[in-house]
């Protein structure tokens, strides 16, 4: 597919769609052609996989088609998406859509355009593609950003499916070593209670592709098993969650009854939970006009937003997961927090941003997704 492809390192991703990368020893720009979030694949340092750009890409000079993951080539061109899956099915390596073949590309039907028509005899088959980035050790998840245009498309396909079209969504894992696949609960949880509610109408597959370096188009795929008992227990608005904000200097702080504390400047993760309304509590934290209840009422106050990581279980998961911020951090605040348990502290310091450090994406992946297939 690529007839020339240039290794690059990554350095920062300057917006959704462009990074800045080097190689030969210089800084260079590189349209990124995928919107998602990738916080578990962009850190710095990790290879990339580039091309000479063109059409709208081309003012920047390259366009990244890939990049490494424990020397595993990951696609990341989404344009290449409804290739892929063309190719797929048209040389049978997908069990479900064995028989059918492709007659159209970029359909429109009702109020959405769909990217493949499929037919077998007098039959046809709406189909709708996804490209898959976020995965753990053996699970893959979808989306890795809140999707309201997939979640609509979904609706679409099942108001297709009561007038009597086949529909279906195929997920292109872009991770030969994924066995599982899931819609991401954690990050779009009405994408995911939308899954769920329509997958006796709308045919929902998965399967793990399997890349080389030179991104040539894979001759086979692996079918991923969807545990619909996993996600009809975890898909609720409950759990814990990570809670990031940034003091931008060196501070005295008064904290409640706990009284005037010193923080130092950096990265903080707060580890809360709620047993309801995970999502409203963390719309809460993030405002600054609030009535104090909580230790980090105090704190955000002066503090900057960076990020909400929820982690929705069915599990009560808090403590096991401060223990787990705990043996990462570069410090810790004693006692915020944790006023109704037993741990150490429920607030935990880092000079860097820990969405670019490894060590707490890994641990961010262990509890949303390795945890289960631990199952």
């Amino acid at each position: 597919m690529y007839p020339e492809i240039i290794e690059a390192r990554f350095q920062s991703r300057i917006n959704r769609f462009v990074v800045l990368c080097e190689f030969d020893g210089a800084s260079q720009l590189a349209h990124l052609p995928n919107p998602g979030r990738m916080w578990e694949l962009l850190f710095p340092g990790t290879l990339l996989y580039l091309v000479p750009s063109a059409g709208k890409a081309k003012k920047t000079g390259f366009k990244v088609i890939g990049i490494e993951r424990e020397g595993v080539p990951v696609m990341l061109d989404t344009h290449y998406s409804n290739l892929v899956a063309e190719t797929l099915i048209d040389r049978q390596c997908i069990p479900q859509l064995a028989g059918w073949r492709v007659l159209r590309r970029e359909v429109p039907f009702g109020h959405s355009r769909f990217d493949l028509l499929l037919g077998k005899g007098e039959e046809q088959f709406i189909l709708e593609v996804k490209s898959c980035t976020l995965f753990g050790r053996s699970l893959a998840m979808f989306p890795d950003a809140v999707t309201e245009r997939g979640r609509r498309h979904m609706l679409e396909l099942a108001r297709l499916a009561d007038e009597g079209y086949r529909v279906g969504v195929l997920f292109l894992v872009q991770w030969d070593r994924a066995a599982y696949f899931l819609p991401d609960y954690h990050t779009d949880l009405e994408f995911a209670r939308t899954f769920l509610s329509l997958h006796h109408k709308v045919m929902f597959m998965a399967v793990a592709i399997n890349w080389q370096k030179d991104f040539s188009l894979p001759g086979q795929v692996r079918s991923l098993t969807i545990p619909w008992d996993v996600l009809e227990r975890e898909v609720r608005d409950s759990g814990c969650y990570l809670f990031v904000i940034r003091l931008l200097a060196d501070r005295d702080i008064l904290i409640g009854s706990k009284g005037l504390l010193r923080f130092k400047q950096g990265y903080y993760i707060y580890v809360g939970s709620a047993k309801a309304n995970l999502a409203k509590r963390l719309a809460r934290h993030q405002r600054k006009r609030k009535k104090y209840h909580w230790h980090i009422d105090y704190l955000r106050e002066h503090s900057e937003f960076h990020a909400a990581i929820p982690i929705r279980s069915s599990e009560n998961l808090e403590h096991e997961l401060a223990r787990g911020i705990s043996d990462i951090a570069d410090w810790q605040v004693d006692g915020f927090g944790c006023s109704d348990c037993h741990c150490a502290s429920h607030l935990f310091g880092m000079a860097e941003d820990p969405l670019h450090l490894p060590p707490f994406m890994k641990l961010v992946q262990y509890f949303r997704m390795d945890r289960l297939t631990e199952e």
